[in-house]
């Protein structure tokens, strides 16, 4: 049996969805810690409740504690791991020699490492092994969730009850959490909707129609299902909350990071423009080359993913990759 009571969760990450996520495990009576990399951030949660950087609009819970050390979180319970994809490498490295053996650690984070392609539980069995590890994802918009409204996201853990007691611990009535052994699916999910919602965006800013947008959701779906096939996931997963739940709500919401970026770029923004407008990261930029990659490893095609990474790496311009898709020959649906 897994005896694992969740009182104290540690949060490594005070962007907007590490601070939404201290938001809800205080609201279900959890006592919560906060790292945050910047001291400003840091300050004023512990002084004014708020996070205007990052989830403007929000009254924090009065209970959160912030902190600037990320000591300070690994006594915790459990760890969730919060920090954008990319500097997560980093960020483990740093809290390893904190982090006990057995510690339970979530990956909150949706996306792949770009520098080498793997997806964050293999990075995190480099960094951190003594850990015990779980990926939470799915259709959560960081305001929604701070502000009580209702969510249900996956979480998977190969271990079927440590899974199960994280669930349990962490989800309340108003944040609802299934659990799972798949985190290939589960990761995969959460790493390809984000690519996908800049195609969704593009679509948008272009003014190419409800039924384009249709039609690339769909089809966008179905390239994320034959690389999860290819790779192992299982298709109850990637049909579930963390595939296409995750997937129908970013690539319908222009709040959406990602899709708010491809709509910028289809309304003729630069990508250094729009990016250099943002504090937050925009992960379905860094995703979008190692999705590409994995599906050349695995021999799938997914073109739609591929006209992300041409039109995100310069590679093309916003129309010409829009004709490439449309002059593809016609085929059998898959």
């Amino acid at each position: 049996m897994t005896d694992l009571h969740v009182q104290h969760v540690g949060i490594i990450g005070g962007g907007a969805w590490g601070t939404a996520l201290a938001q809800t495990m205080a609201l279900s009576g959890k006592s919560v810690t906060l790292w945050a990399y910047e001291i400003e951030t840091v300050q004023e949660i512990n002084d004014h409740h708020i996070n205007r950087n990052y989830l403007p609009g929000v009254d924090l819970h009065p209970t959160i504690q912030a902190t600037g050390k990320l000591q300070d979180v690994a006594s915790a319970d459990v760890v969730l791991l919060v920090s954008p994809t990319q500097s997560i490498r980093e960020v483990t490295k740093q809290v390893a020699s904190h982090i006990s053996e057995g510690k339970p650690v979530v990956i909150c984070a949706k996306g792949i490492e770009q520098a080498t392609g793997r997806m964050l539980s293999t990075v995190l069995a480099d960094t951190l092994p003594q850990a015990r590890l779980a990926i939470l994802s799915g259709p959560s918009f960081a305001a929604d969730v701070a502000r009580g409204l209702p969510a249900a996201v996956s979480l998977a853990c190969r271990n079927e009850e440590l899974g199960r007691s994280l669930a349990e611990g962490l989800g309340y009535r108003r944040f609802r959490i299934y659990w799972s052994q798949d985190m290939i699916g589960v990761q995969l999910g959460g790493a390809i909707k984000n690519v996908l919602a800049i195609a969704a965006g593009i679509v948008d800013g272009k003014e190419l129609g409800a039924s384009a947008h249709a039609a690339l959701v769909a089809r966008g779906f179905s390239e994320m299902a034959r690389l999860g096939n290819k790779m192992g996931a299982k298709p109850e997963t990637l049909n579930g909350l963390a595939g296409l739940g995750d997937l129908i709500l970013t690539c319908g919401s222009p709040t959406s990071r990602n899709m708010s970026l491809g709509r910028a770029l289809g309304q003729g923004q630069s990508l250094e423009q729009t990016l250099g407008e943002r504090r937050a990261v925009t992960e379905g930029v860094f995703t979008a080359k190692a999705v590409i990659s994995l599906g050349d490893k695995h021999n799938v095609d997914m073109p739609i993913c591929k006209a992300v990474f041409d039109i995100t790496s310069g590679a093309m311009g916003v129309d010409e990759a829009i004709t490439d898709l449309l002059d593809r020959p016609m085929k059998a649906e898959d």
